[in-house]
């Protein structure tokens, strides 16, 4: 793959980018979590059934659940996954249903984040450490590029200290990836062009 040559350490699996990711087949992930294992790469997937908002009916949970055991079963290191209410907050028990199925892998809260106000994001931050995630991915707000937000940025990763890694991302790209690093004060990046591929 063309990521791994690139030098990519992780890969987060997803199909539909279109619809801001949605959960792969699960032979795809099979196959892409194989591969990047016998390079040493990690693979977390994303658990989203539909594109549109982040506020899933039970029907709907029940199936991302089953998909969250199939990822795990196929052997990613993570899953990738938020919910949210209709109250505009974290739906805090299904978070906490698909934080205890992943079991000692990584849980990653994603982009569904930003969809809350910045009032509630700032306690948020604090309770999705507590209840088990091991990163956060955002881009600082509901539009722009993660490096238009970094100061916001930069107090969330200062609110989650030690406890979560916050995950910058968000029109991050290999070409602007220096000044993204020296804008936000985060030890990882996240990007769909964050690897230059090479042509051949």
């Amino acid at each position: 793959m063309q990521a791994i040559a690139g030098g990519a350490r992780r890969i987060e699996l997803c199909d539909q980018l279109a619809l801001g990711g949605l959960t792969p087949q699960t032979k795809t992930i099979e196959t892409v979590t194989r591969f990047a294992h016998l390079h040493q790469v990690e693979v977390v997937s994303i658990v989203r059934l539909r594109g549109g908002d982040f506020i899933f009916s039970d029907a709907e949970k029940a199936v991302m659940k089953q998909q969250a055991r199939q990822a795990l079963q196929a052997g990613v290191d993570g899953i990738v996954f938020g919910a949210l209410t209709n109250e505009g907050d974290v739906d805090w028990p299904f978070i906490k249903e698909l934080t205890a199925l992943s079991g000692d892998r990584q849980a990653v809260f994603h982009m569904a984040f930003d969809q809350l106000s910045r009032e509630v994001q700032m306690e948020a931050v604090k309770n999705l450490a507590a209840a088990g995630i091991s990163r956060l991915l955002t881009r600082g707000g509901l539009s722009g590029t993660a490096l238009e937000h970094a100061d916001w940025i930069n107090q969330l990763i200062k609110a989650a200290g030690s406890e979560m890694h916050i995950l910058p991302g968000g029109g991050i790209h290999y070409a602007n990836l220096l000044e993204a690093s020296r804008l936000i004060h985060a030890d990882q990046f996240h990007g769909t062009r964050i690897i230059k591929f090479v042509s051949k």
